[in-house]
């Protein structure tokens, strides 16, 4: 892993251990103004930053993670995080623990030269068996 990829996983992890651990100041501080999460579904729906600070403290709960096959890409100023994550969570009374598919964008801030994080997206891995092999049918550099 470089060291570009190494600085944006620390960075989700110290996202990840603040929503464990509640912290709504370290996540006001990581969460761009203008930050999303987005709940990729059958039926999707979407937080604003506030939402989301006041939801993940209270309501919408992790109390545990793991990240599966890390992909980490720079774009200029703009940074993307992808992973397979498998978590331990409850909304409200209802279980949402499983693996799930995470996409995060960052980016870092002209001024202060700090990463934060704008777009979250969530998602439940698609259960059809036979669609990566599908995709990876399509790829041209096979």
């Amino acid at each position: 892993m470089d060291e570009f990829a190494a600085k944006i996983e620390a960075l989700e992890h110290l996202w990840m251990r603040s929503w464990v651990q509640r912290d709504r100041n370290q996540m006001k501080a990581l969460a761009g103004r203008d930050f999303i999460f987005l709940l990729g579904s059958k039926s999707p729906a979407i937080l604003d930053r506030a939402s989301w600070l006041e939801a993940s403290t209270t309501r919408f709960r992790c109390t545990g993670y793991r990240f599966d096959d890390v992909y980490v890409r720079r774009h200029g100023p703009i940074a993307v995080f992808a992973a397979r994550m498998t978590m331990d969570a409850m909304m409200g009374d209802h279980e949402w623990s499983g693996e799930t598919w995470l996409t995060d964008v960052w980016r870092i801030s002209k001024v202060r030269r700090k990463w934060r994080i704008l777009e979250r997206t969530i998602s439940r891995p698609d259960t059809d068996k036979a669609m990566p092999d599908a995709i990876r049918s399509m790829q041209l550099w096979r």
